[in-house]
């Protein structure tokens, strides 16, 4: 199996899709119809939440692609640990997703709470594996 594909493929995918709302957000502050409010109020409520999604949504895209390519070299780790870790990896989409949920949707920030652990559950399990297998065995297959 090979584990850290799907963090490459979705953290991809993932930050063009926060890339084009990062445009969004320029268009709503600079050229938008009601740029001036915009402006006004950029430093709180909504606002500022989105752009804490946009920075966190790029942010974790990008440390999906890290862990994959990490992960991706690590054969000798063991499938088990290298699968939890990846999969962690990908539930931290829910940290930017959920602040978007919380924005426009009025949901929880459970999930925003859930993805930021997740994440940094999956740096260090994947801190660890890299320290202990870095080296053995060159890409899994």
């Amino acid at each position: 199996m090979k584990t850290g594909r799907y963090n490459v493929g979705l953290g991809l995918l993932v930050l063009s899709g926060f890339m084009l709302y990062g445009f969004l957000l320029i268009y709503l502050s600079d050229f938008g119809p009601d740029k001036e409010a915009w402006v006004a109020s950029y430093s709180v409520g909504k606002h500022f939440e989105a752009r804490l999604a946009h920075v966190h949504g790029s942010l974790f895209a990008l440390l999906n692609l890290a862990l994959g390519f990490v992960l991706l070299r690590l054969a000798a780790a063991g499938d088990r640990a290298r699968t939890a870790a990846a999969a962690l990896g990908l539930a931290g989409i829910l940290m930017p997703a959920g602040i978007l949920g919380e924005v426009y949707l009025g949901l929880s920030p459970v999930f925003v709470l859930l993805g930021a652990v997740a994440m940094t559950a999956s740096v260090l399990l994947t801190g660890v594996l890299a320290l202990r297998h870095w080296g053995e065995g060159g890409t899994a297959t």
